[in-house]
């Protein structure tokens, strides 16, 4: 699945062909984002002043993560549950694997986990002969519609219409056709309520860990989470280390960025805080609780350049707002996160050199990094990225070239002012008189799908010129 991320512009191609995609895309446009603003219009109090407190509590626990990862690891344990670690995705696998071996595990639900997409869980899962069960609505979906990968971190099907998902519950379900979205729900719950009621494990992300009392906070809208975690006798929890917070009232108040930013709601419909096993006299929860703690490439960026992309969150406003995200959908990313915080983690988890398109694949418009709710400079990351690129050799030479071109022209004015001038005379010259240029002479391929607007008037250095003259 990494190696998807080196053919992101054999995938623009096709995404923007897909006539059926672009529609759906079409329709989501915007939703999240008027949500997200009208969730912030509503806000009682200093918007801009909690995500300033966010951000402080994700770099508080960034310069310390190492001491909150064992006071979490102490807490936890000291309520029942067993925490393991885990060096990447294949690790990953392994340990779960193992989990479900030694507790006789035949089938797992599941609830909405990336970190469970890192390590392609589910395949690793049938290999080993246990059946996974997503049970996330969107994760379901795609599961049943061959096992097809999540276009978007908080709505993994959004890029699917209400009529392919009809035909495909006619197809899988063998019911009578439902076309009413209620009736579809109503549907996939009847279906998944077997598979909460039979399941021997249950497998969970973790949107925050709560160091001084051990627990994982899970937010959902579907109270799938909940059934997953209670219901089976044993709960797994696979989770980044940079989800650590330090105490429940900074996990509250992370609670007042998280469902704003992600789907406009003030709270979500679900918020659970588990904390250890069952208990006696307990009338639900889990007989074993284990945590993951996965690394995957977090660790090494502690103290760096990159560290502020561990503040993330995973609300999705970035992508979001992200108008080539709003075109391309989350498939033409190649991995598991997409849009512009998938653009910058794929190339630091995978390898700069694995994922050489994604930093490109931004306009650097700062829509992302405007609406950030912890403030991660992300267009700043990216041109880290590409410039990281560029010195390590890996962009193509003649891009290298022209890049150094223009910093020599760059710093020297007089051929700068030549080279503005020229430019634009070769650009009037190749729209012939009009005011659009139908085929770019240096670079054909920037017109092979529009027009490129010709300069008009005069450039700005001579209307400065004049100005100063005045």
């Amino acid at each position: 699945m990494r190696s998807q991320a080196m053919f992101f512009k054999a995938r623009v191609g096709e995404k923007l062909a897909d006539a059926v995609l672009q529609s759906n895309l079409r329709k989501a446009k915007g939703k999240f984002v008027d949500a997200r603003a009208a969730a912030i219009a509503a806000y009682g109090g200093d918007f801009e002043a909690l995500r300033d407190a966010g951000t402080a509590i994700r770099d508080r626990v960034l310069q310390d993560l190492d001491i909150w990862l064992e006071r979490f690891e102490s807490t936890a344990t000291a309520q029942g549950a067993r925490v393991l670690w885990a060096r990447d995705g294949a690790e990953i696998a392994r340990l779960v694997v193992d989990i479900a071996s030694r507790h006789g595990v035949q089938k797992v639900v599941k609830s909405k986990s990336m970190l469970s997409e890192e390590a392609g869980l589910n395949q690793a899962l049938r290999d080993a002969g246990i059946a996974p069960v997503e049970t996330d609505l969107g994760e379901y979906i795609l599961q049943i519609n061959d096992n097809e990968a999540p276009a978007h971190i908080i709505a993994p099907a959004f890029h699917k219409s209400k009529e392919e998902v009809s035909d495909l519950f006619e197809r899988t379900h063998r019911r009578p056709r439902q076309e009413d979205i209620q009736a579809m729900t109503r549907e996939a719950r009847e279906v998944l309520r077997e598979h909460f009621l039979s399941a021997d494990m249950g497998i969970s992300g973790g949107n925050f860990l709560i160091a001084e009392t051990g627990s994982v906070a899970l937010v959902t809208n579907e109270g799938n989470g909940r059934m997953v975690t209670t219901l089976p006798r044993v709960h797994v929890v696979i989770t980044g280390i940079e989800k650590v917070v330090p105490t429940l009232e900074e996990f509250a108040t992370l609670m007042r960025l998280l469902p704003r930013s992600a789907t406009g709601q003030s709270i979500s419909n679900y918020v659970s805080v588990c904390t250890g096993v069952k208990q006696a006299g307990d009338l639900d929860g889990p007989e074993h609780l284990y945590y993951i703690l996965v690394d995957n490439g977090r660790a090494g960026l502690v103290g760096g350049e990159f560290q502020e992309m561990l503040r993330c969150i995973r609300c999705g406003a970035c992508m979001n707002h992200c108008p080539v995200f709003q075109t391309l959908g989350g498939h033409a990313y190649g991995w598991v996160y997409p849009g512009p915080m998938g653009a910058v983690l794929t190339s630091l988890y995978t390898g700069i050199g694995n994922a050489l398109d994604l930093p490109h694949a931004s306009t650097l418009c700062n829509q992302c990094g405007s609406v950030c709710p912890v403030r991660i400079p992300l267009p700043g990351l990216l041109r880290q990225l590409r410039q990281a690129q560029t010195d390590g050799g890996l962009r193509p030479w003649s891009e290298r070239f022209a890049l150094k071109a223009w910093a020599w022209i760059a710093t020297k004015p007089w051929l700068y002012a030549l080279a503005a001038r020229l430019g634009a005379r070769y650009l009037r010259w190749l729209a012939d008189g009009g005011d659009r240029i139908q085929v770019f002479g240096l670079a054909p391929e920037w017109t092979e799908g529009r027009d490129l607007p010709a300069p008009r008037g005069k450039t700005f250095r001579d209307l400065y010129a004049e100005r100063r003259r005045r």
